[in-house]
Protein backbone atom coordinates (compact mmCIF):
# COMPACT_ATOMS: atom_id res chain seq x y z
CA UNK A 1 0.00 0.00 0.00
CA UNK A 2 1.28 3.78 -0.89
CA UNK A 3 0.40 4.61 2.61
CA UNK A 4 0.69 3.51 5.93
CA UNK A 5 -1.61 0.86 7.21
CA UNK A 6 -3.81 2.25 9.91
CA UNK A 7 -3.32 1.44 13.24
CA UNK A 8 -4.53 2.50 16.83
CA UNK A 9 -1.48 3.79 17.76
CA UNK A 10 -0.78 5.96 14.70
CA UNK A 11 -4.77 7.21 14.78
CA UNK A 12 -6.81 6.72 17.57
CA UNK A 13 -10.53 6.61 16.46
CA UNK A 14 -13.55 5.94 18.35
CA UNK A 15 -14.10 1.61 19.15
CA UNK A 16 -18.07 2.54 18.01
CA UNK A 17 -16.53 3.26 14.51
CA UNK A 18 -13.53 0.46 14.29
CA UNK A 19 -16.47 -2.16 16.48
CA UNK A 20 -18.70 -1.54 13.96
CA UNK A 21 -16.31 -2.20 10.87
CA UNK A 22 -15.13 -5.21 12.27
CA UNK A 23 -18.90 -6.42 12.68
CA UNK A 24 -19.81 -5.64 8.89
CA UNK A 25 -16.92 -7.72 8.23
CA UNK A 26 -17.17 -10.40 10.83
CA UNK A 27 -14.70 -9.68 12.71
CA UNK A 28 -11.46 -8.51 11.05
CA UNK A 29 -10.64 -5.52 9.48
CA UNK A 30 -9.02 -5.82 6.14
CA UNK A 31 -6.64 -3.93 4.04
CA UNK A 32 -9.02 -1.49 2.70
CA UNK A 33 -10.31 -0.97 6.33
CA UNK A 34 -6.57 -0.08 7.45
CA UNK A 35 -6.46 2.74 4.37
CA UNK A 36 -10.22 4.22 5.35
CA UNK A 37 -9.30 4.87 8.71
CA UNK A 38 -7.24 7.15 8.39
CA UNK A 39 -10.38 9.16 8.22
CA UNK A 40 -13.07 9.11 10.42
CA UNK A 41 -15.85 10.88 8.88
CA UNK A 42 -15.05 8.83 5.11
CA UNK A 43 -14.63 5.70 6.79
CA UNK A 44 -17.88 5.96 9.16
CA UNK A 45 -19.73 7.03 6.04
CA UNK A 46 -17.99 4.44 3.82
CA UNK A 47 -19.35 1.75 6.20
CA UNK A 48 -22.93 2.53 6.22
CA UNK A 49 -22.96 3.28 2.46
CA UNK A 50 -21.13 0.33 1.40
CA UNK A 51 -23.45 -1.88 3.92
CA UNK A 52 -26.71 -0.57 1.96
CA UNK A 53 -24.85 -0.96 -0.74
CA UNK A 54 -23.45 -4.98 -0.54
CA UNK A 55 -26.15 -6.31 1.69
CA UNK A 56 -29.20 -4.26 1.94
CA UNK A 57 -30.47 -4.08 -2.03
CA UNK A 58 -33.33 -6.41 -2.96
CA UNK A 59 -32.02 -6.96 -6.45
CA UNK A 60 -29.72 -10.01 -7.04
CA UNK A 61 -26.63 -10.42 -5.67
CA UNK A 62 -25.21 -12.25 -8.30
CA UNK A 63 -25.90 -9.80 -11.10
CA UNK A 64 -24.96 -7.03 -8.70
CA UNK A 65 -21.45 -9.26 -7.90
CA UNK A 66 -20.76 -9.99 -11.88
CA UNK A 67 -21.24 -6.04 -12.32
CA UNK A 68 -18.99 -5.12 -9.77
CA UNK A 69 -16.47 -8.31 -11.04
CA UNK A 70 -16.58 -5.95 -14.15
CA UNK A 71 -15.77 -3.03 -12.96
CA UNK A 72 -12.90 -4.56 -11.08
CA UNK A 73 -11.18 -5.88 -14.18
CA UNK A 74 -11.44 -3.05 -16.47
CA UNK A 75 -9.94 -0.71 -14.12
CA UNK A 76 -7.37 -3.58 -12.79
CA UNK A 77 -8.75 -3.27 -9.23
CA UNK A 78 -7.26 -6.60 -8.21
CA UNK A 79 -8.06 -6.13 -4.63
CA UNK A 80 -11.58 -5.65 -5.38
CA UNK A 81 -11.68 -8.72 -7.60
CA UNK A 82 -9.92 -10.97 -5.61
CA UNK A 83 -13.01 -10.22 -2.77
CA UNK A 84 -16.06 -10.41 -5.42
CA UNK A 85 -15.23 -12.84 -7.66
CA UNK A 86 -16.41 -15.27 -4.35
CA UNK A 87 -19.10 -13.87 -3.56
CA UNK A 88 -20.26 -14.30 -7.14
CA UNK A 89 -19.71 -17.46 -6.98
CA UNK A 90 -22.18 -17.91 -3.21
CA UNK A 91 -24.44 -15.86 -4.78
CA UNK A 92 -24.92 -18.67 -7.86
CA UNK A 93 -22.22 -18.01 -10.13
CA UNK A 94 -19.89 -19.94 -11.65
CA UNK A 95 -17.01 -20.21 -11.95
CA UNK A 96 -17.44 -20.60 -16.40
CA UNK A 97 -19.09 -17.21 -16.21
CA UNK A 98 -15.87 -15.81 -14.39
CA UNK A 99 -13.86 -17.10 -16.92
CA UNK A 100 -15.89 -15.70 -19.96
CA UNK A 101 -16.19 -12.39 -18.31
CA UNK A 102 -12.32 -12.42 -18.34
CA UNK A 103 -12.00 -13.30 -21.70
CA UNK A 104 -14.58 -10.70 -22.65
CA UNK A 105 -12.70 -7.80 -20.85
CA UNK A 106 -9.96 -8.88 -22.84
CA UNK A 107 -11.54 -8.93 -26.35
CA UNK A 108 -13.84 -6.22 -26.12
CA UNK A 109 -15.60 -5.16 -23.63
CA UNK A 110 -17.89 -2.65 -24.75
CA UNK A 111 -19.71 -4.99 -26.88
CA UNK A 112 -22.42 -7.40 -25.67
CA UNK A 113 -20.80 -10.59 -24.56
CA UNK A 114 -20.76 -13.81 -27.30
CA UNK A 115 -19.72 -16.04 -24.66
CA UNK A 116 -21.78 -18.99 -24.23
CA UNK A 117 -21.36 -19.68 -20.75
CA UNK A 118 -23.06 -16.27 -19.70
CA UNK A 119 -27.01 -15.70 -20.36
CA UNK A 120 -28.99 -13.04 -21.84
CA UNK A 121 -29.29 -11.05 -18.64
CA UNK A 122 -25.61 -11.36 -17.58
CA UNK A 123 -24.60 -9.98 -20.89
CA UNK A 124 -26.56 -6.86 -20.90
CA UNK A 125 -25.54 -6.34 -16.93
CA UNK A 126 -21.62 -6.86 -18.13
CA UNK A 127 -22.32 -4.68 -21.18
CA UNK A 128 -24.08 -1.97 -18.86
CA UNK A 129 -21.21 -2.19 -16.25
CA UNK A 130 -18.62 -2.17 -19.06
CA UNK A 131 -19.81 1.24 -20.39
CA UNK A 132 -20.74 2.77 -17.10
CA UNK A 133 -16.99 2.01 -16.29
CA UNK A 134 -15.09 3.16 -19.75
CA UNK A 135 -17.31 5.69 -21.08
CA UNK A 136 -19.43 6.50 -18.12
CA UNK A 137 -22.29 7.61 -20.68
CA UNK A 138 -24.27 4.54 -21.58
CA UNK A 139 -26.01 4.18 -24.95
CA UNK A 140 -29.42 4.87 -25.74
CA UNK A 141 -29.71 1.22 -26.85
CA UNK A 142 -27.72 -0.85 -23.94
CA UNK A 143 -29.60 1.38 -21.50
CA UNK A 144 -33.42 0.40 -23.55
CA UNK A 145 -31.89 -3.39 -23.80
CA UNK A 146 -31.54 -3.41 -20.03
CA UNK A 147 -34.80 -1.94 -19.38
CA UNK A 148 -36.33 -5.54 -21.16
CA UNK A 149 -35.02 -7.06 -18.08
CA UNK A 150 -35.15 -4.94 -14.93
CA UNK A 151 -37.80 -2.71 -13.09
CA UNK A 152 -36.63 0.92 -12.54
CA UNK A 153 -36.08 0.22 -8.86
CA UNK A 154 -33.99 -2.82 -9.92
CA UNK A 155 -31.93 -0.09 -12.66
CA UNK A 156 -31.54 2.01 -10.41
CA UNK A 157 -29.91 -0.19 -7.52
CA UNK A 158 -27.62 -2.10 -10.34
CA UNK A 159 -26.07 1.33 -11.51
CA UNK A 160 -25.31 2.38 -7.76
CA UNK A 161 -23.90 -0.91 -7.29
CA UNK A 162 -21.29 -0.50 -10.57
CA UNK A 163 -21.03 3.46 -9.99
CA UNK A 164 -19.98 2.92 -6.07
CA UNK A 165 -17.44 -0.11 -7.11
CA UNK A 166 -15.76 2.31 -10.27
CA UNK A 167 -15.33 4.63 -7.13
CA UNK A 168 -13.71 1.54 -4.60
CA UNK A 169 -11.63 0.59 -7.04
CA UNK A 170 -10.29 4.45 -7.96
CA UNK A 171 -9.12 4.51 -4.12
CA UNK A 172 -7.89 1.04 -4.06
CA UNK A 173 -5.77 1.20 -7.79
CA UNK A 174 -4.35 4.72 -6.19
CA UNK A 175 -3.64 3.70 -2.51
CA UNK A 176 -2.10 0.75 -4.08
CA UNK A 177 -4.51 -1.46 -1.87
CA UNK A 178 -3.38 -4.59 -2.45
CA UNK A 179 -5.36 -8.23 -1.12
CA UNK A 180 -4.27 -9.47 1.90
CA UNK A 181 -1.55 -12.39 2.73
Amino acid sequence: MRIPDWTPERKPQPADLVDAIRARRGGALINLDRALLWSEPLARGWNVYLKAVRSELPTSWKLRELGICTVALLTGAQYEYHHHAPDFLKAGGTQDELDALNRHVKADPRRLPAEPALGVVESRVIQYAAQMTLDVKVQDEVFAALQQHFDTTAIVELTSAIATYNMVARFLVALGVSPEA
